[in-house]
């Protein structure tokens, strides 16, 4: 019996401490780390969810762009720092599902040494050429490609990417070969693909959508099981006729493995409630991006699916990285 006071004496003291490090958290800044340059979809979305958590919350949020290595530099340097709460990552489906199955070796474990927080959105990808593109349909680019076998090239956000396993996946479909030119996101390629150096770019539709509508870069498909509400003249694939080419990317926030719960619970309310507003909705959702929000354990179920239905097609495109 006294045991049994003790214990439960003990889980209370716990209980009380944890309730009162969220109620005094934060009191310092807060960093969020991105995996890409600043200028693209994922830096765009990172510093909308911070800027809204600032302004909401009066938390302080500084967004730190560590691109490199498909983003296991980011994402290394979140699952190694302190799990106290002040250091969380912008992940995606890329980097956290796709990474453990191209890469022989990782530096972390995204399962074992990342928490996940909470889903915030997904956007499908988009295959954009330079608006003066003599290509007009995913027709004219496999036509051009079995001409010239390697030598239209593709520029992605990185080898390994969701882009990347797209652009195998329509080869194969399509039984073309392209040459594609890696690179460390968007806002290096874009120079590039405008300035003809590249033939074409797959990003997500949050990453493209301004220089989309700004005449930059012409559309000319997209991932998406259906047409995207912001791009509703740029068929899928599939009604390109060209199956099989149906990914998207989830971001969501994760932090160092053994953050404690209050405050991965606090983030995750934050998260949620901010997903409710309007504003933050209405900014999120013109971007071309899908809401999500849910729980953490939601969020690590939906890649741990996502990784179990990614694998064998990754097997199938023979992509391995080292």
């Amino acid at each position: 019996m006294r045991a049994l006071v003790r214990i439960s004496a003990a889980l209370l003291l716990c209980a009380g401490a944890a309730s009162a490090l969220a109620q005094g958290y934060p009191d310092r800044p807060i960093r969020m780390v991105v995996p890409f340059p600043a200028g693209g979809g994922t830096d765009s979305l990172a510093r909308l969810l911070s800027t809204a958590l600032t302004s909401k919350l009066n938390w302080v949020i500084t967004v730190d762009n560590k691109p490199g290595a498909g983003g296991n530099l980011a994402l290394d340097t979140v699952a190694k720092s302190k799990p106290d709460g002040y250091t969380f990552v912008m992940a995606q489906t890329d980097n956290v599902v796709l990474n453990p199955l191209l890469y022989g070796k990782l530096t972390y474990d995204p399962v074992k040494d990342l928490e996940a927080v909470s889903s915030v959105a997904s956007g499908a990808a988009v295959l954009v050429v330079r608006a003066d593109s003599p290509y007009k349909t995913l027709a004219d680019l496999v036509a051009a490609a079995k001409a010239k076998p390697g030598q239209l090239t593709i520029a992605t956000p990185g080898t390994g990417t969701i882009a990347h396993l797209v652009n195998q996946l329509w080869q194969n479909a399509s039984g073309v070969k392209f040459t594609q030119v890696p690179y460390r996101g968007m806002a290096q390629a874009l120079p590039d693909l405008i300035g003809g150096q590249v033939d074409m770019y797959m990003g997500s539709i949050p990453t493209l959508l301004s220089q989309i509508e700004g005449g930059k870069v012409r559309a000319i498909a997209v991932t998406a099981a259906k047409r995207s509400p912001v791009l509703p003249n740029v068929p899928t694939y599939t009604e390109a006729g060209i199956r099989g080419v149906e990914l998207a990317s989830v971001w969501g926030v994760m932090a160092p493995a053994g953050t404690p719960k209050a405050i991965v619970d606090k983030w995750n309310t934050a998260i949620n409630e901010l997903l409710k507003q309007p504003d933050v909705r209405q900014k999120i959702l013109a971007t071309g991006a899908e809401l999500h929000g849910g729980t953490p354990q939601s969020l690590a179920e939906l890649y741990a699916a996502e990784r179990a239905r990614l694998a064998p097609v990754v097997r199938a495109a023979e992509i391995k990285l080292d």
